[in-house]
């Protein structure tokens, strides 16, 4: 088999593996999809934003037939605008946002957990993928579209900037909202798009410019980038959004955009693999990816050298850190539309030298070869985590066909959400609709 193919093929087994999370780790009754595999893990809102944006996926792909996908699609959305929505401490939501754990059965606030503006935004932008996807007259498909219209219209986005330049992170009914916002360049791009773009209760287009006046851009490597350690907030948003010429006030300015940005990212990444000043094993050119994943553990002793320190689940990122060995199989694959050849590179690398990973074509959270198990293999996360296994299938289709950035060019919303943040360029000033 060709070079090619043998990538087409190892991309293929991934991209499944990772859809078959959404189809083991859900509750049929109300669409709601499981954090983790851990168990007693609760639904992560997120997740099922990440869900609902794979099953157009999965149809195109042949792994789920349209009408297994509308109903699938119709049960989540019935059950969130259904939802208890008020101020109580065991609600689903408030003000059209949601909590960001629910109990995977009752649908109720899990774990304490803050009303999430990010999370509930990714929910939604899982929503509108639906609403564009399923746009023809099969049965259910209507309904689909009232309920993606319903539930964007409830979410008071200006009651969560509680008076604030910006949007606010988070609410709680035991005290009100989180004392902080959002500062510096991070995952929330999506955020504001969509809440500028609501048909009820819009944003202001200057909070997206308050938002970005606290950018912080930089000189790394060589590479002047747009700093965020992590790779997920160099990914996140790029998984709907083609970002590729794209460019507002902020990135105009600077002669790049966000899509240059990540791929400058993902290039410092592996830069700093390549340097590995911590002396951790398995660094290097073929061996990267830092981001939010899970980890050892704090205090979790080490055999190489005493004194270090492991964490547990922490956004890791480069170069600044916090870094402790450990690295996320998933950001590679979140990489492949912005360094392909890289990207491709790490990914067989780590397969070939990990053969857990290859056993399942399913990625766990985190390795860690510097803290060695029994097998001399390194440390290896328990479980799977539904947040990695979307990333992949997004960001593995947007590689290989583009289909979810082509699809969401239709999503009439993300286009005003761009324009009124003051986007222009790319496939802004293309008028035919793919």
């Amino acid at each position: 088999m060709a070079p090619m193919q043998r990538d087409e093929a190892l991309l293929e087994r991934f991209a499944f593996g990772a859809f078959r999370y959404f189809l083991e780790n859900v509750n049929p009754e109300n669409g709601l999809v499981a954090d983790t595999t851990r168990e007693g893990s609760p639904s992560s809102i997120a997740v099922v934003g990440f869900a609902l944006s794979c099953y157009p996926v999965a149809v195109e792909r042949g792994w789920m037939n349209r009408a297994e996908a509308v109903e699938r699609t119709l049960v989540t959305l019935r059950f969130f605008w259904n939802s208890s929505q008020s101020e109580d401490v065991d609600a689903t939501g408030y003000k059209g946002f949601y909590y960001h754990f629910l109990d995977l059965h009752t649908g109720k606030r899990a774990w304490n957990s803050e009303l999430s503006l990010i999370d509930s935004a990714i929910l939604l932008a899982g929503i509108m993928a639906t609403e564009s996807y399923f746009s023809g007259g099969a049965e259910g498909e209507a309904e689909i579209r009232d309920l993606a219209d319903a539930l964007y219209g409830r979410m008071d986005w200006r009651w969560a900037q509680n008076g604030r330049e910006t949007v606010c992170q988070g609410w709680k009914p035991e005290f009100g909202f989180l004392h902080y916002g959002w500062e510096g360049y991070s995952e929330a791009t999506i955020l504001y798009v969509l809440g500028l773009a609501s048909p009820t209760y819009a944003l202001a287009a200057d909070t997206y410019h308050a938002w970005t006046s606290t950018y912080q851009w930089e000189n790394i490597y060589g590479h002047d980038v747009l700093y965020a350690g992590p790779l997920f907030i160099h990914q996140f948003s790029h998984l709907w959004i083609d970002f590729r010429k794209l460019r507002d006030r902020f990135m105009r300015e600077k002669h790049s955009d966000y899509f240059e940005n990540s791929r400058k990212a993902t290039l410092i990444q592996r830069d700093y693999a390549v340097r590995n000043p911590r002396e951790y094993i398995g660094y290097g050119e073929d061996y990267w990816g830092f981001t939010a994943c899970d980890g050892p553990g704090h205090g979790t002793p080490t055999t190489s050298r005493p004194g270090r320190e492991f964490f547990s689940y922490a956004a890791r990122g480069a170069p600044w850190g916090p870094d402790d060995g450990t690295i996320s199989p998933s950001a590679a694959f979140g990489s492949l539309p912005f360094e392909p050849e890289i990207a491709l590179s790490a990914i067989r690398n780590i397969c070939e030298k990990d053969p857990r990973i290859a056993e399942n074509c399913r990625v766990p959270s985190g390795l860690n070869p510097t803290l060695n198990s029994d097998d001399q293999l390194g440390w290896l996360s328990e479980g799977y985590f539904g947040l990695d296994q979307g990333l992949m299938v997004l960001m593995i289709e947007n590689y290989r066909s583009e289909f979810v950035w082509n699809l969401m060019r239709n999503c009439s919303h993300l286009r005003t959400g761009l324009e009124r943040a003051g986007f222009t360029g790319g496939w802004l000033e293309i008028s035919d609709a793919y």
